[in-house]
């Protein structure tokens, strides 16, 4: 090496230092810088000079010359002295030069210290001399340094023939490879061979030896691999797939060692081609066996086939392990996006479409969605299982809801199919259909089956007129069954959610001339919720309905609430009158059920039947909530007139007893005074009064007039009540009963057990009209408690009968209630009720039109039409042909005139 020093740093050296390093790097061998031992050259001149060079190392380390730090970067020593005059060692032998272990044996460092420089040594272990030219001392100062370095080679080459030695080395890898794809136990270890191929390589014949590998390893897949499998092509798919991946493995496996032999051509010289052994081995076996085509087709369908046999046994087994290799093959030699997955996609067509046509059409709805649901996941598990690529789950599952969902959609969504599952309140096989449904967005879809479910069971409960008792406990149940199907089957989905509540206002708001009705288009469900309430107020707890109640047992209803929960009975009620609440604000007029729940209020009030004041004044307040003050205003009265009442009373017993001096009256009268106006209008029976209640009640009167002397009062006996204490041959009790049936019992007084009295008897001392004393009769001689005894037996009274004390008449109870025919109503109340709603829903629509005309003056048919129907909507839907009428009946009345044009004139 040699080393020049100026004064100044030339232009042409101004290099930094990381350009200097890279110089120096390229100017290195590739190799250990060593020269190979031979006798007949270390005795030349240039070993003596290398000799004084140690001598002269060691000699300035001795001394305290400059040293190699530990810790920094080796310098490279500069050789004053050039050595390329040295003689090269003697030439060897064809033979030798040609041998493998001559090529691979370097002598040891120990016999040529003295004579050979290894630059490749670290800087303690190898002698090195850093010369400075002028005397100039080496330091850290990377300026003060030496300018140029330059590195020559001591390495000298072989003088052997490459090519001979490139065939040898061939020859030697050639049977490694025949034993190798025979299966045997090669002769060379891995360790010779790979260095064999480094050598050839470094000689720079990586290009011939990489074409040599290639040819040999297509030789063997055609002579023996493709020829084994051809003899087995004639076998099936499965066959043939099997036979195929076993083949696969083979050559793996195979490769696995070349590769081990050829890494360091596949890393020197393929990769940086873009190209590797492991590439090239997957090519030959893609080339040679899969794309051929007596297998191609084979072998993907056998791996289909695989897929096939489970589809058939619907989940049942298959060859897992060949299945998972196959793909693993697929991937590997990069064909599964190209064939496999294509005909897998094209078969699964042909099964989804064929599978949907035979379920369809062989099960029903419910059924078909559960297999529908499980063939999906098994096709979606099948995915995750063995890794096939997410392109392959997701055209599949695309494939799938086309043809189940889509193209199946008329079935899914049949009215008929839907209203079945809807009767059978199949609440998780409708989740199902609605999910299924959903996942091509199609869940609602479902509207027109399930409204029109909805409306034809709502409108048969309404017109049912053999159930109008049960009406609104079906109405609730049915309400109860939705709302449940719609939080938890429909997952809530707002457009089946208002489709739904939309229905069930048009079905309960349906009004039909019926019989139950009195001829009259009056809305039933208006009174059968009044009527309902009533029995809820009057009972309590005990009158809910088993299946609307929150205690009930979870199997007899539909609570979405998972939560166990003691309800308590102000609780049950409140609840209970929350959800009658809900279905009375589908109702869209509320005059019938104003009608009817003021009656049914004012028999509570009156008769002290109200299972609980708080439960009373918490209905008054909800309907007030909902209805407004006006709605309320007389019910409100009513609270108020007994409240008003009691405080009378208590006044008129305090001044009693102290003009009786204390002493108490033997008829413990209680009065309620009514406002006639709040109160429902009670007709006027005649009766004839015992003279002591007689008594009793003209006191009160006289005590009331000198309190209220413009005030005149009207008793309504049909309404009060009495208790009498009886004595029975079985022993005394208390009865409670109507101000009727004790006038007939009282008539009974001193009279023998066995004495009979006649009915036209008892007609002339109660006074009583027939239909009311055939009614008071029958309560008494033939409801389940029999205080009187009727001859002959029946359960109709006639005129010709006669009655007597029962004298086998006995209770548990000594306080027996008998009076429960006051609480039940009549057909010819009901009747009267339903023909004044009537009457009154006329008038209201006269005075509407009149209003409207007043206001126009002038004003088309169809628009008077129109804004009556909107006027008088709050109280009830009128239909166009009772406004019509009533409009002609105010033409009559000359509160209007039609003009020429068609036109409507108001007339002051």
């Amino acid at each position: 090496m040699q080393s020049t020093s100026t004064g100044k740093r030339s232009k042409a050296d101004k290099t930094p230092t990381s350009d200097r390093k890279r110089k120096l790097s390229s100017d290195r061998p590739s190799g250990a810088l060593c020269v190979p031992t031979d006798n007949a050259s270390i005795a030349n001149a240039k070993q003596q000079t290398i000799s004084e060079l140690f001598s002269n190392s060691k000699q300035k380390a001795a001394t305290g010359g400059p040293t190699t730090p530990k810790n920094k970067r080796a310098r490279l020593c500069s050789i004053d002295r050039s050595l390329d005059d040295l003689p090269s060692s003697p030439p060897t032998t064809s033979q030798e030069a040609l041998s493998p272990a001559n090529m691979y044996s370097f002598s040891s460092r120990n016999s040529l210290k003295d004579t050979i420089v290894d630059l490749t040594g670290s800087p303690t272990s190898s002698p090195r001399k850093i010369g400075i030219k002028n005397g100039a001392r080496a330091s850290n100062n990377p300026h003060a340094g030496p300018r140029r370095i330059v590195v020559k080679n001591f390495k000298t080459q072989s003088k052997a023939d490459p090519k001979q030695y490139f065939d040898q080395v061939w020859n030697t890898l050639d049977a490694a490879l025949g034993r190798i794809f025979a299966g045997q136990k090669i002769a060379i270890s891995y360790e010779e061979l790979y260095k064999s191929v480094e050598n050839v390589c470094r000689q720079g014949h990586a290009e011939a030896l990489s074409y040599r590998l290639y040819k040999r390893c297509e030789l063997h897949m055609n002579e023996t691999v493709y020829a084994r499998l051809l003899e087995q092509s004639h076998q099936t798919n499965t066959d043939v797939l099997r036979a195929v991946l076993a083949a696969w493995a083979t050559w793996k496996a195979n490769m696995k060692q070349v590769e081990m032999i050829w890494c360091y051509m596949d890393r020197s010289y393929l990769l940086p081609k873009g190209r590797s052994l492991e590439s090239d081995s997957h090519g030959i076996f893609r080339t040679k066996i899969f794309h051929s085509p007596k297998f191609q087709e084979k072998v993907v369908d056998g791996a289909c086939d695989l897929i096939r046999e489970e589809r058939d046994s619907e989940g049942g087994s298959m060859d897992a392990n060949t299945f998972e290799n196959a793909i693993s093959m697929f991937h590997e030699i990069s064909v599964y996006t190209d064939c496999f997955e294509p005909r897998l996609l094209e078969l699964s067509q042909t099964f989804i479409i064929q599978w949907a046509a035979k379920m369809s059409s062989e099960v029903k709805l419910a059924e078909y969605v559960s297999r529908s649901i499980r063939l999906i996941e098994r096709e979606a598990r099948r995915c995750d299982r063995f890794n096939l690529d997410s392109s392959t789950k997701r055209n599949l599952m695309t494939l799938l809801e086309d043809q189940l969902v889509t193209e199946q959609e008329s079935k899914l969504v049949d009215n008929d199919a839907v209203a079945d599952l809807l009767d059978q309140n199949a609440i998780e096989d409708l989740k199902q259909l609605f999910s299924f449904l959903q996942k091509r967005s199609l869940g609602e879809k479902l509207m027109p089956a399930f409204v029109a479910w909805v409306d034809l069971t709502g409108t048969a409960i309404v017109f049912d007129e053999k159930e109008q008792d049960q009406m609104v406990v079906k109405l609730l149940c049915m309400k109860q069954q939705l709302d449940h199907i719609w939080k938890y089957s429909f997952e809530r989905n707002d457009e089946l959610g208002h489709a739904m509540r939309k229905t069930f206002e048009s079905f309960i708001n349906k009004t039909r001339k019926t019989n139950a009705a009195w001829g009259t288009d009056n809305s039933k469900p208006e009174e059968m919720i009044a009527k309902y309430l009533d029995l809820l107020l009057r009972g309590g707890s005990k009158a809910i309905p088993a299946m609307l109640s929150k205690s009930a047992p979870r199997a007899q209803r539909d609570d979405e609430d998972n939560e166990e929960q003691i309800f308590d009975e102000d609780s049950e009620v409140n609840n209970q009158l929350d959800q009658v609440l809900d279905l009375f604000r589908f109702v869209h007029g509320k005059a019938v059920f104003e009608a009817f729940y003021k009656k049914d209020l004012a028999r509570r009030l009156l008769m002290g039947r109200s299972a609980s004041a708080d439960a009373e004044r918490s209905m008054l307040s909800r309907l007030q909530t909902e209805c407004g003050s006006g709605f309320t205003y007389n019910l409100e009265q009513m609270f108020k007139d007994i409240e008003l009442s009691r405080e009378e009373l208590a006044s008129y017993k305090t001044i009693s007893q102290e003009r009786e001096g204390g002493k108490k009256e033997r008829i413990d009268l209680s009065v309620n005074v009514l406002s006639q106006a709040a109160w429902p209008t009670y007709p006027e029976i005649p009766v004839r009064i015992p003279m002591e209640i007689k008594t009793a009640i003209d006191k009160f009167e006289k005590h009331y007039k000198t309190k209220h002397s413009n005030k005149k009062l009207e008793w309504k006996h049909a309404l009060a009540n009495c208790q009498l204490r009886a004595d029975f041959p079985k022993g005394r009790k208390e009865l409670v009963v109507s101000s009727f049936q004790a006038i007939v019992l009282l008539q009974f007084n001193d009279r023998a057990i066995d004495e009979r009295l006649s009915y036209d008897f008892l007609k002339v001392e109660t006074g009583l009209p027939d239909a009311e004393l055939k009614r008071t009769l029958q309560s008494l001689a033939c409801a389940r408690l029999r205080p009187l005894s009727k001859q002959p037996k029946g359960r109709e009274i006639d005129e010709t009968d006669t009655f007597t004390i029962n004298a086998s008449f006995t209770d548990p109870k000594a306080r027996v209630k008998i009076n429960t025919v006051q609480l039940k109503e009549t057909a010819a109340e009901n009747k009267e009720t339903h023909e004044r709603v009537h009457a009154d829903r006329q008038f209201e629509c006269q005075a509407a039109i009149v209003r409207i005309l007043k206001s126009k003056k002038v004003i088309g048919y169809q628009d008077l039409i129109a804004e009556t129907i909107s006027a008088t909507a709050k109280r009830g839907a009128m239909s166009v042909a009772d406004i019509k009428k009533n409009l002609d009946r105010l033409i009559e009345k000359e509160y209007c005139e039609r003009a020429d044009d068609g036109e409507l004139h108001y007339l002051a």
